[in-house]
């Protein structure tokens, strides 16, 4: 009596831990295609992006390129992926940016900040001109 006592809660955790949460996700993702209109940016299942531009009941037709389209079925739509918002705040940080002395750095477009007094290592042996014993 005990072992199927046993058992019974066995089947009720792998329910609960394993079943219910990969419906979820599945009803989920369901509820997100079903949901996808026209303009939406999406991803593909292969990895593609693109903007939906028709649809057509279970058939989208997704603008990967400027005049480069293809059709595909709903269920190739893995994600669809939230509007960009753009930076107004992207001014701002750039003005915020202070090099090693204190002075506001007044071009936020360079590559790297430049460090003073310091030299650049390019690699292990410029770095350590003693090699280590290697055995």
């Amino acid at each position: 009596m005990s072992f199927l006592i046993v058992m019974v809660l066995l089947l009720v955790v792998m329910y609960v831990l394993m079943i219910r949460p990969q419906r979820q996700r599945q009803q989920a993702q369901q509820t997100m295609i079903d949901r996808a209109s026209v303009g939406d940016d999406i991803l593909t299942s292969g990895g593609i992006y693109g903007t939906i531009t028709e649809i057509e009941d279970d058939d989208v037709v997704v603008e990967i390129a400027d005049g480069l389209s293809v059709h595909m079925t709903r269920r190739g739509i893995a994600a669809v992926l939230p509007p960009e918002e753009e930076d107004e705040d992207e001014d701002e940080e750039a003005e915020d940016i202070v090099d090693a002395e204190g002075v506001e750095d007044a071009e936020p477009d360079d590559e790297a900040p430049v460090t003073r007094g310091e030299e650049a290592v390019t690699s292990e042996s410029a770095a350590d001109p003693a090699p280590a014993d290697r055995r």
